[in-house]
């Protein structure tokens, strides 16, 4: 009995350890999904709040923009994120520095031609002010 009692301890442990999140994480989360939100309701001042000022964000097919430009594509519509569903993310938080990695798949309809996005994204965040913002950005295609 006393053995079942002793797993069951280590099962419960193990499981609370595996979930846990730091606080920072947790940020760092919430900033993602106030991107993802932003990306989907074209909201040029969250964009703008959310982007670093340094912003690269690189797309899929090899295309670079700063953080002007990227405000403008996704704010004007050029760029239309219909939905968007975040997958197998991950997040690594060193100091004022976090990578987020996640898998991004999503309907578009960038002007006015609706299609499917299915790739891997690597974001970088930086605390800056007290909040968290994304400095980098880097998609690829799916193999």
């Amino acid at each position: 009995m006393k053995r079942i009692i002793y797993f069951l301890a280590i099962l419960m442990f193990a499981n609370i350890t595996v979930y846990a999140q730091s606080k920072s994480e947790k940020q760092v989360a919430a900033a993602v999904e106030f991107l993802k939100k932003a990306m989907i309701d074209g909201s040029r001042e969250s964009l703008e709040a959310i982007a670093g000022e340094k912003l690269s964000y690189g797309h899929s097919g090899g295309k670079v923009e700063n953080k002007a430009e990227f405000v403008e594509a996704i704010a004007s519509g050029k760029s239309d994120f219909v939905s968007i569903d975040l997958k197998d993310q991950t997040i690594q938080v060193s100091g004022k520095t976090a990578i987020v990695r996640h898998t991004l798949t999503g309907k578009t309809n960038d002007k006015g031609v609706p299609g499917n996005v299915n790739i891997h994204i690597l974001t970088v965040w930086q605390k800056t002010g007290g909040k968290w913002v994304m400095i980098a950005r880097q998609a690829v295609k799916r193999a």
